[in-house]
Formats: C-alpha cells, structure tokens, sequence
C-alpha cells in the first residue's frame, strides 16, 4: 500500500482484492459514521447494517490498513495477560464476561468466515505457546492451570511431544490451545468489508476526517477533501492509528513496533515434519519470537522491532540466526517479503472502553491480540447502539481517556530495545 512493499508485505502480495471502495464526495446522513476500517470497525459496520442501520465507514488510507492488515494473523483466545489477573482487575463478574466472550472470540471470528465466505486462509487448527526454558515452561504450566480451571480446552506439551508437534527441539514444551488458530489477516479485513457492504454499510477509503461538531442530536463530520456526513452515533475504531482528531486516544496508546518476514514456500518434504497441523505459534520471552505457515507453506517469522533505515538490517540478520536455531533445516532459506506496523499497548495490557462525548464511543488498545477481541467488541458495539444490551452489559469498564506516561520516552524505548536486543546473539 502506498507503493510500500514494507508497509503489508506477503498479505497484500497473497489477499484476494478489495471491494470496490472511493473516496467520499458530497454529504450523506448515516444511523452510524465509523472512523477506521479495521477489525473492530468493520465488524461494527457488519453488524450494524445487518440490523439495519445506516452505516459509513470513514477510512483515511485503504482497509486493514492499519494492524488489521499487518499482523501476525493468530487468532488468539482471550487476552495477552492470565484469567486471574482479569478476574482480579475487573472483577468477578466483568471479568468472567470477558473471559467468556473472548474466549470464544476465534470461534465467532471462524463462524462470520465461514458465514461470509470470506476468502482468508483460516485454519481453526488451535496455536502453541512455545516455552524458553524453565521459566518458560512454568509460566505455560501456570496459564493452562488458570485456563483448566474455567473449563478452556488448554492444555501443556511436555518437551518431547511439543518438539513434534513444533517440528523443532528448541523448546522446552508447549501449551496448546484448541479454540485458536490463523488467518491471513488482511484478506479477513478486506472480507469483512466486503460483507458489510453487502449486507448495506457504506465504506469510504481515502477518506480523512479532520473535524467532528455535535448539534442538536447529531453529529457532523467534515474531511480533508470537503465531504461531510451526518450522523446519531459515531464509534472510533483507529487504535494504533488515532490521529490528531481525538487526542485523548493516542495519548494513552503507547505504540510497539513488530515486523514479520516470509521466506518462499517450503517443500512438501519439509512441511511434512515443520508445524504440520498448521497451528501458529509464538515463545514466551519478553522480546518474542513469533513464527506460523500460510497456506502455501512460507515460513513466517516475526517479532518487535520496525523495519525502518536502522532496524532493517539489524532486524533482518537476527530473523536470519533464529529461523536457523528453530529450524536448521532452514538455514538457507531467504526471506522473500517484509513488513511491519504498530501495536497499540496499554499500561495494563487490557483493552479501552472509552465515552468521548454524547454518542461517541471507542474501543481500543489491543496490545497485540488485536483479530478475536476487534471482532468480538465490533459486535458488541453494534449491539449496544442497536439498544440489544446497555452499558451495564459491556465487557469493559467505560472509563476516561488517561495519558500513558513518558509515552514518547517508551515507544522509543521498544525501537530501540529491540534492535539492542537482536543485534546480540539470537535467543534461542
């Protein structure tokens, strides 16, 4: 996108095409305007229009062209941190609400592609979270214990058994979820799109807005080329990529880069033995090691870092050194594509339910589980304008906006961690 092969990589190189999208030209009056055609916008837009609202998606760049359109593709249940510490922080009953919802959050993800015939790749084939040594392996014994514990289909690989199902000896075990699994993740947003318009939202790409105004009961929204919509409700879905418009957003989302690279598709020999259920998967250290198949059988190696004119090089010779202590048998194995964008890290690792005036809500800061949770909160955002739950019912707290401290002095941090850290040996 934008004549940037780093900007999507392999998923714009392998999507099906988009749907048919321009730019906003006129005015136009909408039940909804939602800012940001990524997971969580157009699931609302799906969802909304199915229920028969007006609907305009309002994107400044293309659709998924945000980290819907560059990420890693796992499709995760639950959140990044354990059930007890969500129990713990929003309580016994929020807590179990979210856990429920995003615990099946790949379930309703692989049930709107099979529903939608959405061309994406999905393979619901589970994921391995791969431990790094001892510490490792008890960390994973410690989350399939909390996970046992609410019923979840979980459970922890010794050594021997994870190597095979790995295709590699380079972990000490893994815990294996059955409820997960991947997707080609820019396909999934480009038919999620093209389902929603289907079912009667109107998406416009190229599309900046650039000033919100309440008056009366509605809400007018101008862009940067002189279009204006009109509507009840707007719902903020830009995450990572907030703009200036609402400040508040991007002040408390502290960004981490994270880059992915694929080699070319492996041999059916080699495909025999390396991950051969398909399943995704990613270690436990703290600068983690990410690593699946697409269909076609390329590798697909990541972690953070940005692919920028300092960490390129630097990121692409550690990508080199651990893809060969994973799997030597891939020592030779060049990356053909590479791409990277931003993750939106909150300071709890838990997601924002935000008010940000009368009839303007967003949720946001994923912090790297971006497909279930943006699928699941859509929805549930659509459901909440709809009148079908209140605010009482939401999985998340409504809260203020509240800025992340030293942000800046953090999102340099992670740049620059990250290239300390890989220019070192590879960690495995």
């Amino acid at each position: 996108m934008k004549n940037d092969p780093r900007s999507h990589g392999l998923w714009e190189q392998s999507a099906p095409p988009p749907p048919a999208t321009s730019p906003l030209r006129g005015h136009v009056d909408v039940d909804v305007a939602i800012v940001g055609a990524g997971y969580t916008g157009l699931s609302a837009a799906l969802h909304l229009a199915e229920q028969g609202r007006g609907v305009a998606v309002l994107e400044a760049e293309e659709i998924g062209f945000g980290g819907s359109g560059r990420n890693v593709g796992l499709v995760n249940a639950g959140l990044w941190v354990m059930p007890n510490y969500l129990l713990s922080t929003l309580g016994h009953e929020m807590g179990h609400r979210v856990l429920d919802l995003l615990g099946n959050g790949p379930r309703t993800v692989f049930d709107l592609i099979a529903k939608h015939d959405i061309s994406c790749e999905a393979e619901p084939t589970g994921t391995l979270h791969c431990a790094v040594g001892q510490k490792g392996l008890e960390n994973l014994r410690e989350r399939e214990c909390q996970w046992q514990a609410i019923g979840a289909p979980v459970h922890l690989l010794e050594r021997d058994e994870a190597a095979v199902r790995i295709g590699s000896s380079a972990f000490s075990g893994a815990l294996v979820d059955d409820r997960a699994g991947t997707i080609q993740p820019l396909a999934y947003a480009r038919g999620l799109a093209a389902a929603a318009m289907k079912a009667g939202a109107q998406i416009y790409t190229g599309t900046r807005v650039n000033a919100a105004q309440r008056a009366g009961e509605w809400w007018h929204l101008s862009t940067v080329g002189g279009a204006s919509v009109r509507a009840r409700w707007i719902i903020v879905a830009t995450n990572a990529y907030t703009g200036d418009l609402w400040p508040e957003l991007r002040s408390e989302i502290v960004n981490l880069p994270y880059f992915n690279m694929a080699t070319r598709p492996l041999s059916p020999e080699l495909l025999k033995t390396i991950l051969p259920y398909k399943q995704g998967a990613w270690d436990t250290q703290k600068i983690l090691t990410s690593f699946r198949l697409d269909q076609a059988g390329r590798m697909i190696l990541g972690s953070i870092g940005a692919l920028d004119r300092v960490g390129q090089p630097v990121h692409h010779a550690w990508g080199r050194r651990a893809l060969a202590r994973i799997y030597p048998e891939l020592k030779d194995e060049a990356f053909e594509s590479e791409w990277y964008g931003m993750i939106g890290m909150t300071s709890d690792a838990l997601p924002r339910l935000h008010k940000l005036g009368t009839n303007v809500l967003s949720i946001s800061g994923y912090n790297g589980r971006g497909i279930s949770p943006g699928t699941v909160f859509g929805k549930t955002l659509a459901q909440l304008i709809c009148g079908q739950i209140g605010m009482a019912d939401m999985p998340l707290p409504l809260t203020r906006a509240k800025a992340a401290p030293a942000r800046a002095a953090r999102e340099a941090f992670f740049a620059a961690g990250s290239i300390i850290s890989h220019a070192g040996a590879a960690r495995l």
